[in-house]
């Protein structure tokens, strides 16, 4: 959750669709939506690692070659707009969709009605 930001700051929008999710991944499990909780669960998870970093190469060396102190070794996220967010979770929808598709052709309808309602729920909520 991102705090102290204005309203007219334009990274507020990027907290908008995130609170929008968790609040609703608060309400699916309190209602035991098992299907909705884990779509939400799914997406939040998936815009946690497009913001993540790319690690640099790990290399074995001398122990006083290493970053020393709390934190010293880490590096900030990377800062998403709402526009790439928004695209996390159309992607999110769309995978969703393409498998139900898969599935309900291979004959497996509960799976694939599944997938339609956990897309459905993330879809709600653009």
């Amino acid at each position: 959750m991102v705090t102290g930001r204005a309203a007219d700051d334009p990274a507020s929008g990027t907290a908008a669709l995130r609170d929008r999710l968790r609040a609703a991944l608060t309400e699916a499990m309190k209602a035991r939506d098992r299907v909705a909780a884990a779509a939400l669960r799914s997406a939040l998870a998936a815009i946690d690692n497009a913001e993540a970093v790319e690690v640099p190469e790990v290399r074995a060396g001398a122990i006083e070659d290493s970053a020393t102190g709390l934190g010293s070794a880490e590096v900030p996220r990377r800062d998403l707009s709402a526009g790439d967010i928004a695209a996390i979770v159309r992607a999110e929808i769309h995978e969703r969709r393409s498998a139900a598709a898969e599935y309900e052709s291979g004959g497996l309808l509960d799976r694939a009605g599944r997938l339609r309602a956990e897309a459905d729920a993330l879809a709600a909520l653009l």
